[in-house]
């Protein structure tokens, strides 16, 4: 059967229809329609692992077998000062993970962002010996990973270590330890817990020099002897660029160096910003201004129209490299809660995923697939 035809059975792009509820969309659940090709998943707020709506509970449990931890899991969040560990919300999360008989994915255990200063700090205000800070790295990730031994099914160990040109990032992490950050925290993540997936995860994988830089890195780990499962291509994308063959690239270039590749972070920018730039620098931040924010209320019929299309021809990718492809995470779950409300400015009014700021999947798309049909 081809993926074509497979790919017209199933709810893929943004455009879902949404003239029946969602418990009558039992043939159109997304978990179901893709369980012989790779996991769904979302990334799981702060408030929903609190409290999920109504129909934010129907969407969760119908139509993904897969939850990622948003902010909730991230340094800043669940150890923000020397002595205190936060592990109320991460429970929940977990928790909520079983419920669902999920893949659970942890995010982060190092990145540059979120990570509060006094990490890289002594008592005194000074930096960090190398050793020193890496050892504070091996606490955390025993203490949080090992929290989660067997429950928390993979982790994205290290986060964003690269810039776009290939080069490391000059992060506190990189200019104390160069590196040995990235390798201990690996090899940490991996004694904590031998059978956990264990990841790096990046932006703008599509860039050849970005993606090429982590494959080698990669490739480093396990000439050392140090396990490294896969590598994670965020998706943040818009509706022209990257382009499909630039994807494909690093789809084809990650699974011949041998390493799983998962989408984890897939959301598509509809909107216009100052410098037409997609990905997820979170630095590159801009004030608000109106023009930036064009689509209020709703989206014209020509950019909803675009916003299906290319759900639709990610996802025939996706179909296509299905044997190299173990899964596609979803950045929130609906447009109410996506980051894109906020980036690169504060304030707008987004539309990137598959289900509306109600919970409620958007239409049209059935049409759309049937045009699939052979």
């Amino acid at each position: 059967m081809s993926y074509l035809y497979n790919i017209t059975k199933i709810v893929i792009s943004s455009a879902i229809i949404n003239l029946l509820p969602v418990e009558n969309l039992q043939a159109q659940y997304l978990k179901d329609s893709f369980h012989n090709n790779f996991t769904i998943g979302a990334a799981i707020n702060y408030r929903q692992v609190r409290e999920l709506t109504q129909q934010e509970e129907k969407i969760l449990f119908a139509h993904f077998n897969s939850i990622t931890a948003e902010n909730l899991l991230k340094w800043g969040s669940i150890h923000p000062r020397p002595d205190q560990y936060d592990f109320e919300a991460a429970d929940r999360f977990v928790d909520l993970g079983n419920k669902m008989n999920a893949f659970i994915v942890g995010h982060t255990l190092v990145w540059h962002q979120q990570t509060p200063e006094w990490v890289f700090e002594d008592e005194d205000g000074n930096a960090l010996s190398k050793e020193a800070l890496l050892e504070r790295m091996r606490e955390h990730i025993n203490t949080v990973a090992g929290r989660y031994k067997g429950r928390i099914h993979g982790w994205d160990v290290v986060n964003e270590a690269i810039f776009d040109d290939g080069n490391y990032r000059n992060s506190h992490w990189y200019n104390i330890t160069g590196k040995d950050f990235i390798k201990e925290a690996f090899r940490s993540a991996s004694k904590v817990d031998p059978d956990m997936e264990l990841y790096y995860n990046d932006y703008n994988m599509w860039k050849p020099a970005k993606r090429e830089t982590a494959i080698q890195l990669a490739k480093e780990l396990r000439a050392e002897g140090i396990r490294i499962d896969g590598i994670g291509m965020q998706g943040h994308y818009g509706l022209e660029s990257p382009s499909l063959e630039e994807i494909e690239n690093s789809i084809l270039a990650i699974a011949k160096a041998g390493f799983k590749v998962m989408f984890t972070e897939v959301d598509i920018d509809v909107l216009p910003n100052p410098v037409n730039r997609h990905g997820a620098d979170i630095d590159a931040t801009f004030e608000f201004e109106e023009k930036y924010n064009p689509y209020t209320t709703a989206l014209p019929a020509d950019i909803q129209k675009k916003l299906e299309d290319r759900y639709k021809e990610l996802f025939e990718l996706f179909l296509k490299h299905e044997d190299k492809i173990s899964r596609v995470t979803f950045w929130g779950l609906t447009d109410q809660d996506s980051w894109l409300n906020d980036w690169p400015m504060r304030g707008r009014t987004a539309y990137p995923l598959l289900f509306d700021r109600d919970g409620y999947p958007k239409e049209n798309v059935l049409k759309e697939l049937d045009n699939l049909q052979p």
